[in-house]
């Protein structure tokens, strides 16, 4: 029986549909920079809770911006589900330099833990919740009332964004241990799922 790959939406901002979650959250970071999404999603949080301001950047970058973290955010549910069922481990014996600045040292050890710990603070529903309130407040003259439904979810996003690197670069290291990198770059989504 052929097993049905998950949707993360991603075709409207990567191209194409066919990822598994640990590509999607590569690509990712191929369109977007991690300090560049920070930045955007802080003064996107800002804007939203202080009235009669609007975010400086173009409406078509947070409206790509809104879309490639909801397939983030889907990307990252998907590995924190597998992780709890066992199906998705990295190795905690690797160092990672100390790049994340709002993770501890133990959850760079262990970044898996973050995505796992971000699901149990925050539903799928409060993470899309905050990225269309975020979106929608920071575009125009109105502010957010509820400042508290957008601040916890943010917090878990930050940690999320700073987790994920250190997850694919786990699973990177991973794959090419056991040979299965080709000669630069990953394989194919398909046959690296496959072999996982």
């Amino acid at each position: 029986m052929k097993k049905k790959k998950t949707d993360f939406e991603a075709k409207f901002w990567s191209g194409t549909r066919k990822h598994t979650a640990i590509s999607l959250l590569e690509t990712f970071f191929q369109f977007n920079d991690l300090a560049a999404t920070k930045e955007t999603l802080n003064e996107m949080v800002q804007s939203s809770v202080q009235k009669n301001t609007r975010i400086a950047k173009e409406p078509a970058e947070i409206f790509h911006l809104y879309q490639a973290l909801r397939s983030f955010i889907l990307a990252a549910h998907h590995i924190a589900k597998k992780a709890k069922k066992g199906k998705f481990k990295i190795s905690t014996e690797v160092s990672f330099p100390k790049t994340a600045i709002s993770l501890s040292e133990k959850e760079q050890r262990n970044p898996l833990r973050v995505f796992q710990n971000a699901f149990k603070v925050c539903t799928l529903q409060d993470f899309n919740d905050f990225l269309s309130a975020t979106a929608y407040f920071s575009l125009g003259n109105f502010s957010c009332d509820t400042e508290k439904k957008i601040i916890i979810p943010y917090f878990q996003l930050i940690k999320l964004l700073e987790a994920a690197p250190l997850i694919v670069e786990n699973c990177y290291k991973k794959m090419k241990g056991k040979g299965w990198l080709s000669g630069v770059g990953w394989l194919s989504a398909a046959e690296a799922n496959r072999k996982m």
